[in-house]
């Protein structure tokens, strides 16, 4: 972790990079500073990095008295998340790009002026997980073909993801076509031990507790599915990037290239100013309070890539708060 000055440094030459040139744009219209009297924070699954992320974020905007409480909600997942956030039902979502990026865009669930989806920052990034068990026979993604695979729960970005994986892959096609099956990260896991799916696709950080449990249990394998990404940016956008997965992140698996997403931290464009100003100074100055005590792999709120938030824009207090940082 970069220590409080060197994170402010690293920040300063970022967005001086980032968000250079442009006027400001003028902040949503706020009422006085006055501390909410409750804030949410929209998770994921329960042993999930989102869940975890969520938890500690909501424990820190509640200890640093930004609201009087503080809470994290148990979801499926970013499309979950997205939905409850424009809803009004959460403050705070944590939501892979691709899905934020798509909810976002002219025409998806977000369009309107006061009520739009805007990001806080990215925050961690997401690695795409395609598991299958030790002893099976499956060594590639083309192996899959006329399989059953686990792809995460209804409401999850995982879904969108896996889709989107599995459509560049030439695996929806007939013939060829993988079964897609909506199951949460620990029904997955069942699954895969009883042999009623042959792989699953999950979409978190490294470890994901509950597969490195599964490698002790029953021994799985992560394939590479790097070689997907060309297909997958050309027919569905720029937010995959190639990253590893270190070896020993679960069992004695060795080290493997997947997909990686970035995650960002979304509110409502009307959210109050000043929640969101304090909300990023907690992101920037107290980052080590913000670390999943089991991150190993993930770069966590790395000052360089705070406000690279994938085409979805800034809160207008966010930007603000950015450059004040900035000096």
């Amino acid at each position: 972790m970069l220590d409080h000055l060197s994170r402010r440094s690293a920040l300063k030459a970022a967005v001086a990079f980032g968000l250079g040139g442009g006027m400001l744009g003028s902040t949503a219209a706020c009422s006085p500073e006055e501390r909410p009297k409750e804030l949410t924070v929209a998770g994921g699954e329960s042993g999930g990095f989102y869940l975890e992320f969520a938890t500690l974020l909501a424990d820190l905007l509640q200890r640093e008295r930004v609201a009087e409480q503080a809470v994290a909600l148990t979801t499926g997942g970013s499309l979950e998340n997205i939905q409850r956030v424009l809803s009004g039902e959460a403050t705070f979502a944590v939501a892979l790009a691709d899905a934020a990026a798509q909810a976002a865009a002219p025409g998806g669930k977000s369009t309107q002026s006061g009520e739009g989806l805007v990001a806080l920052g990215k925050v961690y990034q997401n690695y795409v997980h395609c598991i299958v068990r030790e002893d099976s026979g499956i060594r590639t993604f083309a192996d899959l073909s006329g399989k059953a695979a686990g792809v995460g729960e209804v409401g999850s970005g995982t879904t969108l993801t896996a889709g989107r994986i599995i459509t560049a892959a030439g695996l929806s096609e007939p013939g060829r076509a993988l079964k897609q099956v909506n199951l949460g990260l620990n029904q997955a896991l069942a699954s895969l031990k009883d042999g009623s799916i042959d792989v699953m696709i999950q979409s978190g950080g490294v470890p994901t507790a509950p597969i490195a449990a599964a490698a002790q249990d029953i021994g799985v394998r992560l394939l590479d599915i790097s070689e997907l990404i060309p297909a997958t940016r050309a027919q569905s956008g720029f937010f995959y990037d190639r990253v590893l997965i270190p070896a020993n992140s679960y069992g004695n698996a060795p080290a493997v290239w997947t997909i990686g997403v970035a995650n960002l931290l979304l509110c409502r464009r009307d959210l109050a100013g000043h929640v969101v100003r304090q909300t990023v100074e907690l992101l920037v100055e107290q980052a080590q309070d913000l670390v999943p005590k089991s991150s190993t792999g993930v770069q966590f709120l790395s000052p360089e890539t705070l406000i690279n938030t994938a085409g979805v824009p800034l809160h207008p207090a966010a930007e603000a708060a950015y450059r004040v940082l900035h000096g």
